[in-house]
């Protein structure tokens, strides 16, 4: 009974994994509190963007893939969050996680368009550098660079709860 039930979870990870599990048990995990590993990543247009640049804001660093259900269920409220704090020293970066993204996820924005910025990690370099391996998985950045939260799975962005802890990390100094 545990071994059916070890390879029931087994292959639940996987699955939920997609083609993008190579951060499966690497250790890289970053926590709450440590600082924000920094990257370069391209947005649609080939533009490169930094996290770096991005210090002295709220970074919402969401990663996706167009495969995932519950990345495609979240994104309606990721945009209506986008657009509450869009004035605001906030910015939403989502991160596709598919070796492919370049060719998927044009079309999947044309079926479904978002305000938001969209960064590419064809090779999951900055996948691995966080240690996501399931999807949705979402960072918020604080204004000085350090992981303030870490939410695991499809999330309702626009909840009060949410908007609030958001927020808070926008009027801190």
């Amino acid at each position: 009974m545990k071994l059916s039930r070890l390879a029931i979870l087994t292959c639940i990870l996987f699955c939920l994994g997609g083609s993008s599990v190579m951060a499966f048990g690497t250790g890289n995990a970053v926590r709450v509190g440590s600082t924000a590993p920094d990257f370069t990543l391209q947005d649609l247009q080939g533009k490169a963007m930094r996290l770096a640049d991005f210090q002295g804001k709220v970074v919402f660093l969401n990663f996706w893939a167009t495969w995932c259900p519950p990345c495609r269920t979240e994104m309606p409220s990721m945009d209506m969050l986008n657009e509450v704090f869009k004035t605001t020293d906030f910015v939403m970066l989502a991160v596709n996680v598919e070796q492919e993204g370049r060719d998927t996820v044009p079309s999947f924005l044309e079926r479904s368009p978002h305000s938001f910025t969209v960064l590419l990690d064809l090779e999951a370099k900055v996948q691995n550098a966080y240690g996501v391996y399931r999807f949705p998985e979402t960072f918020l950045i604080d204004k000085q660079g350090r992981i303030a939260r870490h939410y695991i799975g499809a999330y309702d962005w626009s909840s009060v709860e949410i908007l609030k802890q958001i927020k808070e990390l926008i009027v801190a100094e």
